[in-house]
């Protein structure tokens, strides 16, 4: 078994925070406008706060009785007792605070919309399954992942190096955005009926299993169409390498019709597979003039 650590951080959920601020660094680099350093601390500030989701989401869930014997996915690390609440909290807390102190250096850069964003982002990391109304509770939690993972993610990125935003980099964001909600889908799919028990009410335990399944299918085709839509703003034509992705997208849509209980875990690994192959390719159309 992998550390509790490494199982708590969840590996195979990370491309839906590093995928957004390369798509962002992309486009910058392909306006002229990319910056290295702002691009990595915007990075590990990403990744940094994804991780620290996770951890919180643990710490409720576990409080929720969400991660119960019944569970088909992998480990919770503080339900299984292999990490204490006690520590897992203290943990969280000094994870979201290094992060807000990296986060000063991109707000000195970039003035107070970037102070807004970290805070909005750490509040989200927090009320996604915390608080007495958690947006992960609701069934809003597909919509809050499109925006934090997408819009905000691809955008600040985008911001903190070229000080202005415009509608094709919104646009570019809507890809890793449907990517990321495509992962929370698979993420939840599998975990309905565990779920419902429990009153965690996602989007797919209030639609069921098979307009869950079409709504990936939807957020699938809504990313390939992001690199046509670009080039029409006059981005370089070979953004459109995304799409050499495609075959692998066509096979996890199928894996998810087909796949039931456990088998959805390699859906959900696949998808953030998909992502970042996606991801590189995407980035690397847009950088060539």
């Amino acid at each position: 078994m992998p550390s509790p650590w490494l199982l708590a951080i969840r590996p195979k959920t990370l491309p839906a925070g590093a995928v957004p601020v390369v798509v962002g660094s992309a486009v910058a680099a392909a306006d002229g406008l990319f910056s290295p350093l702002p691009a990595v601390v915007a990075l590990v500030c990403a990744l940094g706060i994804q991780v620290a989701t996770n951890f919180i989401n643990e710490i409720y869930d576990f409080r929720k009785g969400a991660d119960g014997a019944e569970r088909l996915g992998p480990t919770r690390t503080v339900s299984a007792g292999l990490i204490s609440e006690k520590t897992m909290i203290r943990v969280s807390v000094i994870l979201l605070s290094a992060v807000f102190l990296l986060g000063l250096y991109l707000v000195a850069l970039a003035g107070w919309p970037i102070l807004l964003v970290g805070l909005l982002s750490m509040l989200f990391a927090w009320a996604y399954t915390g608080g007495p109304r958690p947006i992960a509770y609701s069934g809003l939690g597909d919509l809050f992942v499109f925006i934090f993972f997408g819009l905000v993610a691809v955008g600040g990125t985008y911001y903190v190096q070229a000080r202005s935003l415009a509608v094709p980099v919104l646009l570019a964001a809507a890809a890793p955005g449907a990517f990321s909600v495509n992962i929370l889908l698979c993420n939840n799919i599998r975990d309905i009926d565990t779920d419902r028990k429990v009153g965690k009410m996602t989007l797919p335990a209030r639609i069921g299993a098979p307009r869950a399944r079409m709504l990936y299918l939807a957020l699938t085709v809504l990313a390939y169409l992001v690199p046509p839509a670009l080039t029409a703003f006059g981005y370089s034509p070979w953004s459109l390498l995304a799409l050499l992705s495609a075959p692998l997208a066509f096979r996890m849509v199928r894996s998810l019709q087909r796949s039931q209980g456990r088998e959805l875990n390699e859906v959900l690994a696949g998808t953030g597979r998909l992502m970042t192959v996606y991801g590189a390719l995407f980035s690397l159309g847009l950088l060539i003039h």
